[in-house]
């Protein structure tokens, strides 16, 4: 259960911390997962409320057309042949940043946009710290280190999982790589330049040093579309609105498309009008989150304190005044439904 969420700078200094869930007097925790675990956790409650063999694996849309009430998609194996097609009252296009559903809408759209931000991510077996239960981001734009453990502590060895990511600016100029999941990242192209962030506190490359694996992959988005809805087809999360993944929005505002979709199509019996309110209900929020990412959102701050105290500081307050940081932190979370004001009334309906 994450108790605190740490904006340092790149001499582990505070900037900005944050209590999270019912520790900041919220009615529900806020846990930190494995992905894996989280995935496995979500089809089984799936699969027993679908039924078992309703979830299909190792397939991808390859086409789909709608006429009158019906939506009729064809889905192919890894090799690329149809393996079946299936008719449905509506189509929701989930398929991530290389979304099939969006390009056939927007076909001409292109690749995703790149600022020359890459981001290395690995797991780590190691000693917890600050209590075993604190999100940490230090550092600022061009170079930034974000951890947070996703497992408790062992009872005898006291070591816990540690998820961490790494970013680096790599230039203007740079070549934007092919986003893959599966990419292996090197020690070599990042580890030098944090090789001496070690807070005290935290030792960011011991942490990096002692994954069992690193990934490298691009930090990209796309520019928000007009609509994402077409009859009886829409979009949905990362198809809809893939954005640079700063305060935990990516899959946030995924989850959050879900729960409005699936209202929507219970508030009436028309899909198609379903749909539309859907999209006329989330479109604009995750726009403003796309863009306001790009402007560095919540981060802002990090990159504050780097150009005004590089070298560290004595006293936060003459380097970014408190309420310059309360405006940029309430600001963000207001845009983002994040605020405590908005979170205690939907507690309050539900």
């Amino acid at each position: 259960e994450t108790r605190e969420l740490r904006y340092a700078n790149r001499h582990g200094q505070t900037i900005w911390a944050d209590p999270r869930g019912r520790h900041a007097g919220l009615p529900w925790p806020q846990f930190s997962i494995h992905r894996g675990e989280l995935q496995m956790i979500l089809y089984g409650a799936a699969e027993r409320m679908l039924g078992a063999g309703r979830i299909k694996f190792g397939r991808r849309i390859a086409g789909f057309e709608q006429k009158g009430k019906t939506v009729t998609a064809h889905f192919a194996d890894r090799d690329g042949a149809i393996v079946e097609t299936t008719e449905a009252d509506i189509l929701i296009g989930a398929d991530g940043i290389h979304s099939a559903v969006r390009a056939h809408f927007h076909p001409n759209e292109g690749p995703p946009k790149w600022q020359g931000i890459l981001m290395w991510r690995g797991v780590t077996v190691g000693k917890p710290y600050l209590g075993g239960n604190t999100m940490v981001q230090a550092g600022h734009h061009n170079q930034k280190f974000v951890c947070y453990p996703i497992s408790r502590a062992h009872a005898e060895r006291g070591e816990a999982l540690i998820n961490w990511i790494c970013d680096l600016h790599m230039g203007d100029d740079a070549m934007l790589p092919r986003e893959d999941w599966n990419r292996p990242g090197k020690l070599a192209d990042f580890l030098p330049r944090f090789e001496d962030w070690n807070f005290g506190w935290l030792d960011v490359p011991g942490v990096i040093r002692s994954a069992h694996a690193i990934f490298e992959f691009p930090m990209v988005d796309r520019d928000p579309l007009p609509g994402w809805s077409h009859g009886r087809i829409t979009l949905l999360g990362d198809a809809a609105h893939p954005m640079y993944p700063i305060g935990s929005n990516g899959a946030s505002q995924a989850i959050l498309d879900g729960e409005a979709i699936t209202q929507e199509l219970l508030a009436g019996s028309d899909p198609e009008a379903a749909l539309l309110r859907y999209e006329r209900r989330r479109l604009p929020p995750t726009a403003g989150i796309v863009e306001s990412n790009r402007r560095k959102g919540i981060d802002v701050m990090l990159d504050l304190v780097e150009q005004r105290a590089p070298q560290g500081f004595a006293d936060l307050e003459s380097v970014l005044p408190n309420d310059e940081l309360e405006r940029i932190v309430g600001d963000y979370k207001k845009l983002a439904a994040q605020d405590r004001e908005t979170l205690l009334k939907l507690a309050s309906a539900q």
